[in-house]
């Protein structure tokens, strides 16, 4: 009889799950869990705050009254709250077509931003070839040059070209800076794919196309998912290019913003803090029904395997 069957096999230390870590596990794992002491939670509590204290008296100033605003009696909680400042956002035919703006501009670049993201991610993942490192480079450091550079460029470009105050001159300028990030995204869960996978695919037939259209992309859902998010919350965010390349019908809702309600003389904030909450608010519905999707793109790109 072997001896190596005979030995017995050291017992799991206690409170060990069974079988193969998780990768919610390993990435815990390599992290570090250890619990935040008395003086780790203080520093916690106190960047919360922080972090959230504009939010909290941007919605405390939405609810103020014009006369309190403008009379400088803030309060921690309004003592006369209203709504007049959020109907007052729906009430101008303006501001909606600005939010449709944003809405037509963030979508169609979040779903350009993946298409083109996916074909490029995949070739950088699985296939070898020259250049193949050059070109992720110059992918990814293209995110280092500055905003203002690449706008004064790009704006000479649909000058030229004659798409400047278009739809199509704001997707593809937002493109620019999207397309690099759902790359990034997309290769760590194409990088986490096994070659044997593709491999098996391709003993029974399958083509390049079918491969990544019938076995790749459904096992990279939440990837897809995440990068498309990414992407449309930097080109819904995005002001300096949509101010300089958007038009009186193409503006997006930041640069709109700040035209409608802040002015050389005084600023409406009451009407701007409500406007910005409205804005905000799809945003972080979008974010909580789809967080561990982000949380697992983030993981994805950080670790491998």
């Amino acid at each position: 009889m072997s001896t190596v069957l005979d030995t017995p096999r050291p017992a799991p230390p206690a409170g060990a799950a069974p079988g193969r870590p998780t990768r919610r596990r390993r990435i815990r794992d390599r992290v570090g869990a250890e619990r935040p002491g008395v003086l780790g939670w203080a520093l916690l509590i106190l960047l919360l705050g922080f972090g959230l204290f504009p939010i909290y008296w941007m919605t405390v100033t939405a609810f103020t009254p014009d006369a309190d605003a403008i009379g400088g009696d803030f309060r921690l909680f309004p003592a006369r709250p209203t709504l007049t400042h959020f109907a007052a956002f729906f009430a101008d035919a303006t501001l909606v077509r600005y939010l449709v703006n944003s809405l037509i501009v963030a979508g169609v670049t979040a779903l350009l931003g993946v298409a083109a993201a996916t074909y490029m991610a995949y070739s950088f993942s699985k296939f070898r070839y020259r250049g193949r490192g050059s070109l992720m480079t110059m992918v990814f450091v293209s995110q280092l040059f500055p905003s203002s550079l690449l706008l004064i460029a790009l704006y000479v470009l649909f000058q030229n070209l004659g798409l400047l105050y278009t739809y199509t001159a704001l997707v593809l300028s937002f493109s620019t800076f999207t397309l690099p990030l759902c790359v990034f995204v997309l290769k760590g869960f194409f990088d986490a794919i096994p070659d044997d996978v593709i491999e098996a695919a391709k003993m029974d037939g399958a083509g390049e196309w079918t491969v990544i259209h019938r076995v790749v992309l459904p096992i990279t859902g939440p990837g897809l998912v995440a990068a498309g998010l990414f992407a449309f919350i930097r080109g819904w965010n995005d002001f300096i290019f949509a101010l300089t390349l958007g038009g009186p019908d193409t503006q997006t809702l930041p640069p709109g913003l700040v035209r409608t309600y802040i002015t050389e003389a005084q600023a409406n904030w009451p009407d701007l803090m409500a406007a910005s909450l409205i804005v905000s608010a799809p945003v972080v519905v979008v974010f909580i029904l789809l967080q561990r999707f982000l949380v697992t793109g983030l993981a994805a790109g950080a670790v491998k395997g």
